[in-house]
């Protein structure tokens, strides 16, 4: 049946992703118009839909420094996901290619560290960081980014390589190709899907935590959902500030998803079926 046939037969259909859209995109929405609603206006029940916006809270989070923790969060998660990709997928390749034994052991005990649960690494970490002057540093944050993305990258990389036929590297080098044009041209293209996913999911990881960020940093290296908590205080919680700084959290991870969201469905499905 194709689709315009479906569509006839099942009206309904063509209102299914609008409004499940609609349903995901929901507590944003409610966020964003938060974020410009008067303050005695916030907390008002019934809740008002028609007001006057402001942008008091915009300007707010501009006076209490936010812009500079939202540059910290982008520079931490860019550098670390960079940093991850450029150690991982060549050691993710090495791993695809080795046909030594203990290949599945390596390959399994590289997955595990990644399933640990971060708060075992807080109080080394934490130690560690305060003898070797990184608490509260750019430098400290992309260092365990990169730590705890790097396995993953490993893991998700390797079934990608292990899609790309190893007859097409070998008639290569048997032409005159060297290792490195190999790779470079005939390897990466063919995993640039995986790639591109597996950079995704390392850059939501970085820029979504807030454990790390919170417990090893103060003020300088503050990254942005941590600074959204200050607002949160004895005094009172600063509702307007909260959704202003929420909504720019949460948008550029929006866009980013929405542009990329081909790449990252090629990505995780690709390598599925095989044949």
């Amino acid at each position: 049946m194709n689709t315009s046939a479906f569509r006839r037969r099942w009206p309904l259909a063509r209102w299914a992703v609008p409004l499940l859209l609609l349903l995901v995109l929901s507590p944003f929405l409610w966020l964003l118009q938060m974020s410009f609603k008067p303050t005695p206006l916030i907390l008002e029940f019934p809740p008002r839909m028609i007001f006057a916006p402001t942008l008091e809270h915009y300007v707010g989070l501009w006076k209490d420094g936010f812009p500079e923790s939202f540059v910290n969060s982008l520079v931490t998660s860019s550098v670390s996901t960079l940093l991850a990709l450029l150690l991982g997928v060549p050691a993710a390749y090495a791993l695809s290619r080795w046909s030594g034994r203990g290949k599945f052991g390596l390959g399994l005990g590289i997955l595990l560290t990644r399933m640990a649960p971060p708060i075992a690494f807080t109080i080394p970490f934490f130690l560690a960081y305060r003898y070797l002057g990184l608490l509260d540093t750019r430098t400290g944050l992309i260092l365990i980014y990169m730590t705890f993305n790097l396995p993953l990258v490993i893991w998700m990389m390797q079934p990608f390589f292990d899609a790309v036929p190893a007859s097409l590297e070998e008639a290569a080098l048997m032409d005159g190709a060297g290792f490195p044009t190999v790779f470079a041209e005939i390897v990466m293209p063919m995993a640039a899907a995986g790639i591109a996913a597996t950079a995704i999911l390392c850059f939501l990881y970085a820029w979504n935590d807030f454990f790390f960020a919170l417990i090893l940093t103060r003020t300088e290296a503050r990254t942005a959902p941590v600074a959204v908590v200050n607002f949160m205080n004895y005094e009172g919680w600063e509702w307007g500030k909260i959704a202003a700084g929420g909504s720019l959290v949460m948008a550029p991870v929006l866009v980013f998803s929405m542009l990329v969201r081909r790449y990252l469905v090629s990505g995780l499905t690709a390598g599925a079926v095989k044949g």
